[in-house]
């Protein structure tokens, strides 16, 4: 068991209202797994996946990382926990536009010291794993969509993560660039065990994951 929530629950005071963003979730995604998160806009998808990542708390309710219980960590151990274990891809890839697809990718290693050469190195072999060894120099204006969440894809690998948390991963691209990132994703699910965790409202993206979970108002509904 790679991730486990327990009865989370995420409350926000809205007035005198009390909203419930998650409302009593419990989830198991097994390490290896590949699974989609489905609902309506507002239903708590990317809630829920903002607790996987820590990058939020539960109001109530445990969220276990590797069996760590993560209510239990300071700031600190949460931001090495993100750093070394997770890793985050974006609908809109939120890539730095003054640095080249190679600095990009390499960023991450820099904030966990890795010597120069050997993040350069590491990242020119993640261009390369999505196709964009050709492109590394260019900086992210110089890239379409589909090429641009490919470099996302690159960064959030860098530091060699167990899960991968995708939320809307094929949101801003066309049918085609979709299906590309989605084949990357899957690929890195099959051959290289990384867990997949991604939300969409996308049917056919949902296809490509093994298993789907439906939440809905705050709930798992299926």
């Amino acid at each position: 068991m790679i991730v486990k929530l327990e009865n989370v629950y995420k409350i926000y005071i809205s007035g005198s209202e009390k909203v419930y963003a998650l409302n009593g979730v419990s989830m198991e995604v097994e390490k290896g797994e590949s699974i989609a998160i489905m609902g309506p806009s507002g239903s708590g998808k990317s809630t829920l996946l903002n607790m996987i990542g820590c990058l939020d708390r539960p109001t109530e309710g445990k969220v276990l990382v590797k069996g760590v219980d993560t209510s239990e960590l300071n700031d600190g151990e949460l931001t090495k926990l993100r750093r070394d274990t997770i890793g985050f891809i974006f609908q809109h890839y939120n890539l730095i536009t003054t640095l080249s697809a190679l600095e990009n990718v390499e960023l991450p290693m820099i904030f966990k010291g890795v010597s120069r050469h050997e993040r350069e190195k590491r990242a020119m072999e993640l261009l390369k794993i999505v196709g964009l060894e050709q492109q590394m120099n260019r900086r992210p204006t110089e890239l379409s969509g589909g090429q641009q969440q490919r470099v996302a894809i690159a960064r959030a690998l860098a530091n060699n993560p167990e899960i991968l948390l995708c939320d809307e991963p094929t949101g801003n691209l066309d049918t085609k660039s979709g299906e590309v990132v989605m084949d990357i994703l899957t690929r890195l699910n099959r051959e290289q065990g990384v867990t997949i965790i991604l939300v969409t409202h996308d049917p056919a993206v949902a296809e490509y994951a093994q298993r789907m979970v439906r939440i809905r108002d705050g709930t798992i509904i299926d």
